[in-house]
């Protein structure tokens, strides 16, 4: 497919915040990764592995390759790529290739590693919905047109996950196929009604499935069960007001020993917060707003809506992914199993991420008047 214009260089600044943030993750996931000295039948070998080979390294190439190639091939091969992620997905529940873990079935085991092909599913989900929003556009404002076929593979998605479960991965995709739909230029009536769908279906999984319940609960008064649903959210806050202004130093987190359940992962941000406290929690999530508002500047310059779509959707996945995550342990939002962008550990979600980046990156390339931005 031939290109428009000569491509630019890429955006520097989104780049570095990349490069910052994968460096503040790499030290504290490090940090972190002590907790699991103290903690019987803890690997670190296999932990550091999936990390650092496949997150940090698989990802960097991923990145490479995805800031290369021309954000207008993926529209071409959207449907294919959609059906390949619906297909990788579905490959946990092949008996002896699927992996459970604390009642939820998620990871496909490769024998010297483990996968989550729901992240992939995720970029897969943007790209097809960024494909089929640019080609529908002049009548996304139509019920047949807009808002069925948006929801129709929405009911896909969300089944898959659901059916896991991973609630958590469901209402992250919702909001940003949601995000998608709002600026490719959704009518707001029908936008409300997705909203009320929405919380219909929160209602009747909460009713369905105690431990969304229990999540609700605990939001509401986190005090009542400090020793079974409470727990993680008291070790988090303590972790979190045990740091202070400047936290106690890089490294010397206590609540990450034995106290703070998945330090390394769900709870990582109040290890981060113990050690270098409300200056260094600040930082981070300024590094968080920066790169959302990056990412959204180059989606407001995108030579087409295909490449404005794209970046909305993998920045609307990234940022609400890590600002639920922090607000979870701090509090202020119900507790949940998403990871934190970056930093927390999965291999696989790093991996994800860091190819999303790539393509945003690629985007990039082709803004119109990109020194105005």
């Amino acid at each position: 497919m031939p290109t428009p214009h000569p491509p630019r260089s890429i955006d520097l600044i989104l780049l570095s915040l990349i490069g910052i943030l994968l460096l503040v993750g790499f030290f504290t996931f490090i940090s972190a990764s002590l907790g699991l000295l103290a903690r019987t039948g803890a690997s670190f070998g296999s932990v550091a592995f999936s990390q650092f080979f496949f997150g940090i390294l698989g990802g960097l190439v991923a990145l490479v390759i995805t800031s290369n190639i021309y954000y207008r091939n993926w529209r071409r091969y959207s449907l294919y790529i959609f059906l390949a992620g619906i297909f990788a997905t579905l490959l946990v529940f092949v008996p002896g290739l699927g992996m459970s873990h604390g009642g939820a079935t998620r990871w496909l085991d490769l024998g010297f590693t483990t996968v989550q092909p729901s992240e992939f599913l995720k970029i897969a989900f943007v790209i097809y919905t960024a494909a089929l929003f640019s080609g529908l556009h002049r009548q996304l404002d139509t019920w047949r047109y807009g808002v069925l076929p948006f929801l129709g593979v929405l009911a896909v998605v969300s089944a898959i996950v659901l059916i896991q479960p991973d609630t958590d991965t469901f209402l992250v995709m919702a909001a940003t196929g949601t995000t998608m739909f709002i600026v490719a230029g959704a009518r707001w009536r029908h936008i409300l009604l997705l909203v009320v769908t929405a919380v219909c279906v929160l209602a009747v999984l909460a009713f369905s499935r105690p431990y969304i319940m229990d999540r609700l609960t605990t939001f509401i008064n986190p005090a009542n069960d400090p020793l079974g649903s409470g727990y993680q959210i008291q070790q988090s806050l303590i972790a979190i007001g045990s740091g202070g202004l400047f936290g106690r130093g890089y490294g010397q987190s206590v609540q990450k020993f034995e106290y703070l359940p998945e330090p390394i992962s769900d709870s990582i941000f109040a290890v981060y917060a113990e050690e270098f406290g409300f200056v260094g929690s600040f930082f981070l999530i300024l590094l968080f707003t920066a790169l959302t508002f990056r990412g959204f500047k180059i989606a407001a310059t995108a030579e087409d809506l295909f490449g404005m779509l794209l970046v909305v959707g993998f920045m609307t996945l990234i940022a609400s992914q890590a600002f639920l995550n922090m607000a979870a342990l701090s509090g202020i939002a119900p507790l949940s199993g998403l990871p934190l962008p970056f930093v927390s550990h999965g291999g696989t979600a790093l991996f994800a991420v860091l190819a999303s980046l790539g393509i945003v990156l690629n985007v990039s390339k082709y803004r119109i008047n990109p020194r105005r931005s």
